[in-house]
């Protein structure tokens, strides 16, 4: 396995490396040593700052407004901005620059991508997801939400719900149900929808760690161009899955820095409560060391595929089991490490609810540990559930059998199609 970087990538990292050593002081250490009133200015102003050096969409296509580089250029910058415990953007641009700009290039039509790629890359339009619901979450097949063609525009009627930054978005990419078939995944269309109209409600749903950061959103009439078809109506699950593969494919390569850094904050924070050396601590310490080792080796073979110009595909599945679980773990372990200070947490909070806390922050913040641990409760849920993760790893990765088809009351089978689909 050839892991060696080109000549040109290793061009743009010393390109990338001068713009973090221009604009970040030396005394920096990260976004977690930032409160979380400095932290939403500093993501805004970082965020125009990697767009006006050209370090936004690196492999889009210049006539777009991205770099024309290759995806290896893209894991360069996403290596050098974890390493230097700076973010890409806005947290919407999960949506934006992770997800839907990705598929727009791949799907979207000329227009589509004239319009939206490069308001996505100037930060002019930010972007948001709705997918699950109520009744259709991991069971993403049989979702509800309905949209009919009237005169020149989709009428759109239903509920999603855990729409992540749902409240500070401007558009809202759509899975609808817009006809009918014996087979769940057909009759699916991806919509882009403008949030803000009438027609479109969005209630915040408070977590357990306090902060509102998912969302309901009620679409009663909402509206949307008939032009905002992404691919072939009724073909929406195709683009529905390979944003997903967007989605997971490409952290699969540098997430790993990321849990090294929590891990070190850990082993901070045993020996500062003088744990370390007790047998069980310490075992249970050297398991997440060796876990975060194998998550390294992971993120190789995902740069190896991407060095290959593979495409992300259900394998990226493995790789979002395997962080989850793990994440509950190590969370795990730093509350027992904290012992009885966890019930009374104090400083400051994560400012994310996916993945650790932010590079940075204080490994004594007795907030951040008890925050993460309760946002990594979600992480085996979201996204795709673990028992989901696992029945795409054993029939589309491994290619073992589908499950039994459960009987009717007349004796006879479900169609596969009629059984929930899995993410």
């Amino acid at each position: 396995m050839d892991l060696s970087y080109s000549e040109a990538a290793e061009r743009f990292r010393t390109r990338v490396r001068d713009v973090l050593d221009d604009a970040l002081p030396d005394t920096w250490t990260g976004t977690g040593a930032l409160e979380r009133n400095e932290l939403a200015h500093f993501e805004v102003a970082w965020r125009s700052r990697l767009f006006e050096a050209g370090l936004l969409g690196v492999s889009w296509p210049v006539e777009f407004g991205g770099g024309g580089l290759s995806h290896l250029e893209e894991i360069v910058l996403h290596e050098e901005l974890t390493r230097r415990a700076a973010p890409l953007g806005v947290p919407n641009d999960i949506f934006g620059l992770n997800m839907i700009g990705p598929t727009l290039l791949r799907w979207g039509s000329d227009e589509q991508r004239r319009h939206f790629v490069p308001r996505i890359l100037s930060g002019q339009d930010r972007w948001c997801q709705g997918y699950s619901e109520p009744n259709a979450g991991s069971d993403l097949g049989g979702l509800g939400c309905r949209a009919r063609l009237v005169g020149g525009e989709w009428v759109i009627d239903g509920q999603k719900v855990w729409t992540s930054y749902g409240h500070s978005a401007d558009w809202i990419f759509l899975l609808v149900r817009t006809g009918t078939s014996e087979h769940k995944h057909d009759g699916i269309t991806f919509l882009l929808v403008p949030m803000s109209q009438q027609g479109i409600e969005v209630r915040p749903i408070r977590m357990i760690t306090g902060e509102p950061e998912f969302n309901e959103v009620f679409f009663d009439g909402a509206r949307t161009s008939a032009s905002n078809v992404v691919g072939p109506v009724g073909d929406g699950w195709r683009v529905a899955m390979s944003l997903l593969g967007y989605e997971r494919g490409q952290e699969a390569a540098t997430a790993h820095v990321r849990y090294r850094q929590e891990l070190d904050r850990l082993f901070a924070l045993a020996r500062s409560r003088e744990v370390a050396d007790d047998p069980r601590i310490r075992q249970r310490l050297a398991h997440c060391y060796a876990k975060v080792e194998m998550m390294r080796y992971m993120g190789l073979r995902a740069l190896a595929g991407f060095l290959d110009g593979a495409q992300p595909g259900p394998d990226a599945a493995v790789f979002k089991l395997y962080w989850s679980e793990y994440h509950q773990e190590v969370t795990e372990l730093a509350l027992d490490v904290l012992g009885v200070a966890a019930t009374t947490p104090a400083g400051r909070w994560p400012s994310t609810v996916a993945g650790p806390d932010d590079p940075g922050v204080d490994p004594l913040d007795t907030a951040s540990w008890v925050g993460t641990f309760l946002n990594a409760r979600a992480g085996t849920i979201y996204s795709g559930t673990s028992q989901i993760q696992r029945n795409v790893i054993g029939e589309s990765v491994l290619g073992l059998p589908r499950e039994p088809r459960p009987r009717t009351s007349q004796g006879g089978t479900v169609a596969p199609s009629e059984r929930p689909e899995r993410r």
